[in-house]
């Protein structure tokens, strides 16, 4: 590995990783997923000790930049990976308890619900939604980072905040009142309690399940409380040995449904200020590698 003249190893590393978090952060926006991120920023570094240092201005914004466009490159490559896909796709959940400066970098931003909507967007409208209204970088800047006009990065921006927007939310909720609902609603589900369970979800909830082929999981997502807490109920009599835990991911409270001592299912949970609106399942086990074993949790 190559260092600029006048530059050290040691003060390039340094440098980088006081921007590190921010760099896994816009990564896993893009990709949606910990490892690729992961790799993303690895690759970022590997850019970073061949630039000429004298030329950059502003460290964050332009490791942002190649990191925002190596991540675009990731999420085209795995197009074919996400068309072979047995039923829905979703993020996979990350450990933001793991490391505190990632904790603090992806708080109240990387919210399961929100992961959903941005993958709805087209891979150029995601990372021009997330260059610009997560790290509100001028539109030439992301115009050169993206290979686009001005003007096209302006229409890209605005037809994904409009998007966004439209599936987010009328207000806020209070993190306090969803945390209270979504634990209610967690204890229904684990005393048996169906017309509980039923009562707290909306009358359009959706629940979507990702098993990958690898665990049962409903190849479309399900619509409706009565038929949410059925499925629902189905797969805990089918796990009855099913130990539940609490924890911190995407910022979030999630629930892990641990089979001994692994990750079976993490679950996030949205909602409005009365009823649960939608259920995020993730089952697949290659999604769950960066979540702790129970001994872990527990010790």
């Amino acid at each position: 590995m190559r260092a600029e003249a006048g530059v050290t190893e040691e003060e390039l590393a340094r440098e980088f990783d006081e921007h590190r978090a921010v760099l896994v952060g816009a990564a896993y926006r893009v990709v949606g997923s910990v490892t690729d991120a992961e790799d993303v920023v690895q690759e970022t570094w590997l850019r970073w000790t061949g630039v000429d240092h004298d030329e950059v201005r502003d460290t964050r914004a332009y490791l942002i930049r190649i990191t925002t466009r190596l991540a675009l490159n990731r999420l085209r490559q795995q197009k074919a990976r996400r068309e072979e896909y047995v039923g829905p796709w979703l993020p996979e959940p990350i450990n933001s308890d793991d490391d505190p400066a990632v904790a603090v970098e992806l708080a109240d931003s990387v919210s399961m619900a929100m992961l959903v909507v941005l993958e709805t967007l087209s891979p150029l409208e995601r990372a021009t939604f997330v260059l610009r209204e997560v790290f509100d970088l001028p539109y030439d800047e992301i115009a050169d980072t993206l290979g686009r006009s001005e003007a096209a990065v302006r229409q890209l921006a605005h037809r994904a905040r409009g998007h966004v927007h439209a599936r987010q939310p009328r207000h806020q909720v209070d993190k306090e009142r969803h945390n209270e609902l979504t634990m209610r609603f967690m204890a229904a589900a684990g005393s048996g309690d169906f017309d509980q369970v039923v009562s707290l979800l909306a009358p359009d909830a959706v629940l979507i399940s990702d098993g990958g082929g690898k665990k049962k999981a409903a190849l479309r997502p399900i619509h409706g409380p009565d038929k949410i807490a059925r499925w629902m109920f189905a797969v805990i009599a089918e796990n009855p040995d099913f130990q539940i835990r609490i924890a911190p991911l995407n910022g979030e409270l999630a629930f892990i449904a641990y089979y001994d001592d692994e990750p079976d299912t993490v679950a996030f949970l949205e909602s409005t200020d009365d009823h649960i609106t939608g259920l995020y399942l993730i089952r697949n086990p290659d999604k769950l590698t960066t979540i702790p074993t129970l001994h872990e949790l527990d010790s």
